[in-house]
């Protein structure tokens, strides 16, 4: 019998050794990851308004791709510390912010902005459906979507000597098992809605949109959102007026009939406000136009900045002839955000 060959315990050090002076050395080959942007139930009215996962552990010089997986449009942003985080859109369906958009595979360190631009499609602008990142230093990095606030996620950067502690299985089960318990508590959001719709009043109630934000440990926020008017067909009389409420807290929505505006944000010129902050119109035939422009919360107020002004959040139709009044979410109409007045 052989006896036990005795160089087995040195030629594991010295192979320990090597990996070690490899990683100090910071010549590991970098490694791209997958994420996703996005998740949506089949008919597109339950978002998940998430990075899926939306922490990642990486080493130095690892790029992250991200694809988009929804309908509803996203960006993948890293701003620098300190930088103000600038409106939707400037001229409407051109991104603004970082400023403008950098290359597929750019890289960041905190020192320069990266922004991917408006992942999918807004009116005829079409964006990347991928995009990926690169980090060549060592830290820990904020993600964002500068189409949702709520939408955020974080990136560690660890030296290469550091062991990661999850690998791109965990990340995997961790993006469909987050973007699918959002996508669910979106849906479950249908009875809140319908229920604040039979609270009464003098008004036909509708709920255009409803949301909840859901805050992950260490990582940032998520929203489910529920992009659908309840109740979607409604029957009135000549003279009854409806009120739309958008019961999300952080998506905005329009009520918008006839043609859609090329910018939905303000409110069309036949739309005036109410005593009580929200706006009302008339409307007389199927073929006028109205438009809600955005309604929204208010940013929530935070410690040592001034307070924030209501947000305007109803819009109330009253309708003086009969009909059938379609109308849309100009801003979600690609989800199937669509509803119906029959006025007799």
């Amino acid at each position: 019998m052989k006896s036990p060959r005795k160089n087995t315990p040195r030629a594991g050090a010295v192979t320990a050794a090597i990996l070690l002076a490899v990683a100090a050395s910071g010549t590991l080959q970098a490694k791209e990851w997958q994420a996703w942007v996005g998740m949506q139930s089949r008919d597109m009215g339950s978002q998940a308004l998430a990075f899926l996962p939306n922490e990642f552990w990486i080493h130095t010089n690892d790029s992250i791709r991200w694809t988009l997986a929804s309908t509803e449009i996203h960006t993948v942003t890293f701003l620098t510390p300190g930088q103000v985080r600038l409106p939707l859109f400037g001229v409407f369906g051109v991104p603004i912010g970082c400023p403008g958009t950098t290359p597929d595979g750019a890289s960041f360190d905190g020192s320069t902005c990266v922004n991917s631009g408006v992942m999918g499609s807004v009116d005829k602008i079409v964006g990347p459906q991928t995009y990926s990142v690169r980090f060549p230093a060592a830290g820990n990095f904020k993600l964002v979507c500068l189409v949702h606030l709520d939408m955020t996620g974080a990136i560690h950067v660890l030296n290469p000597s550091e062991t990661l502690p999850y690998d791109q299985d965990f990340y995997n089960r961790e993006a469909q098992t987050d973007g699918r318990a959002v996508v669910a508590d979106a849906s479950r959001l249908t009875r809140r809605g319908l229920a604040e719709d039979k609270d009464g009043g003098p008004a036909v109630k509708v709920t255009a949109g409803v949301g909840e934000i859901v805050t992950t440990s260490g990582a940032g926020s998520q929203t489910a959102s529920l992009s659908r008017f309840l109740q979607e067909v409604i029957v009135v009389r000549v003279g009854d007026t409806v009120e739309w409420t958008n019961l999300d807290p952080s998506t905005p929505h329009t009520v918008t009939f006839g043609t859609e505006p090329a910018d939905p944000r303000p409110p069309s010129g036949n739309v005036t406000p109410t005593s009580d902050g929200a706006r009302q119109a008339v409307i007389s035939s199927p073929t006028d136009n109205a438009n809600s422009g955005l309604l929204t919360l208010a940013f929530q107020d935070r410690p040592n900045l001034g307070q924030s002004p209501l947000g305007v959040t109803r819009f109330r139709v009253t309708f003086t002839s009969p009909g059938t009044f379609n109308y849309i979410c100009a801003l979600h109409d690609n989800l199937g955000m669509k509803g119906t007045v029959i006025v007799h």
